[in-house]
């Protein structure tokens, strides 16, 4: 299959040769490949986990710390050696390279989210490799992604790539644990919205890495809102890249089968943190799922957190689950005085009207 633009994420623990150091080999080699896609026209962007295990490394450290100025201190400390050899290595094959740290603000505000895009298309256009890596010398619980295949995912749809390639030290998603039952089978194709996948996929696989199976399923999920498909395989695979782009299956593709999402309500749903949320009942439910409307504060039950006007909230249903999210017209003081009540009472309960939507359909997205 033809590719033209594909997304490349690369686990800690290929990177580090499960925490050993930088595998300078491993990283070379895959430099390689993607130097032979750009000569093939393809445009790569590349996501690197590393930072932290290098720094452990160099530190001295053979467990993960669970403070968070110890991570950003190994992150600082790692991150030296890892952009040093992403850059040496893409060097011998003439092939610029960029830096590019993103934190979850970066891409929750709608400015910065954009500035972030042109940024990595004029990158792509001037043939410079972007080496992206989530910012983990100031990032925070409240800001972080979670994790690189998350950061990834983002990225897929920032960018509008046509596939997510997360590179891993296992063959791909199995049917159960291949390391606690040897009747696992690998899923090598299967649909990205699939939501038996996620009790497929188990925790965390290694001390070094952060994300496990589950956090690579629902990447495959949220890259899919921009129409990419997502392939999970095995960074230790001979010419991996080069196989795949010429059409071999291998790993486990999870599709898209999904419309891509306009730009604007893709940034909406790609929101990893939301700041309050908004209950509904069975009829605004239903009115946001089947017919396309915008949310009325009568449909609402009950606000909970602490935001103000334009913030990003989730609409969750009679059942619990979100079923969308949105700009919010009101701050949650507001929406709490006029949830449940018809929009023709939203000027004299504030004592004025700000739009008679609590969250427009333009400024709603389903998920």
């Amino acid at each position: 299959m033809s590719i033209k633009r594909l997304v490349v994420k690369v686990g800690s623990s290929l990177v580090t040769n499960h925490g050993q150091g930088l595998d300078r080999q491993a990283i070379s080699n895959w430099a390689s490949q993607i130097a032979r896609l750009r000569s093939l026209g393809h445009e790569v962007v590349l996501v690197s986990s590393g930072a932290i295990a290098e720094g452990m490394q160099r530190l001295g450290w053979a467990q993960r710390p669970h403070s968070m100025h110890e991570l950003q201190a190994a992150a600082a400390v790692g991150q030296m050696g890892l952009v040093e050899v992403y850059e040496s290595c893409f060097r011998e094959h003439g092939i610029r390279t960029a830096q590019i740290l993103l934190t979850h603000a970066d891409l929750a505000d709608r400015q910065r989210y954009l500035n972030a895009r042109s940024t990595l298309l004029t990158l792509m256009t001037l043939g410079v490799i972007s080496v992206i890596n989530e910012n983990d010398t100031v990032v925070t619980d409240e800001i972080k992604f979670g994790d690189n295949d998350t950061l990834a995912a983002l990225v897929t749809n920032l960018v509008e790539a046509d596939w997510l390639v997360i590179l891993t030290d296992t063959d791909g998603l199995y049917s159960a644990d291949p390391r606690k039952n040897p009747d696992a089978v690998l899923i090598s194709d299967a649909s990205a919205s699939d939501e038996g996948l996620k009790k497929m996929a188990g925790g965390t696989g290694s001390a070094i890495a952060r994300g496990g199976m589950i956090t690579k399923v629902v990447a495959a999920q949220r890259a899919a809102r921009s129409g990419a498909d997502t392939i999970i395989v095995s960074g230790k695979e001979t010419d991996v890249l080069i196989r795949l782009a010429s059409g071999e299956s291998i790993g486990s593709r999870l599709h898209a089968g999904t419309t891509p999402l306009a730009a604007r309500k893709q940034w909406l749903a790609d929101h990893v943190q939301i700041a309050g949320r908004l209950s509904l009942d069975t009829g605004a439910a239903q009115a946001l799922r089947v017919g396309g409307k915008s949310l009325l504060a009568i449909g609402v039950q009950m606000v909970s957190g602490a935001f103000e006007r334009g913030a990003v909230v989730a609409c969750i249903g009679p059942d619990g689950i979100e079923i969308a999210r949105g700009l919010v017209n009101y701050s949650a003081a507001e929406a709490r005085k006029i949830a449940g009540k018809p929009s023709g009472e939203i000027e004299a309960m504030l004592g004025y009207i700000s739009e008679p939507e609590l969250i427009h359909r333009d400024n709603l997205v389903l998920v």
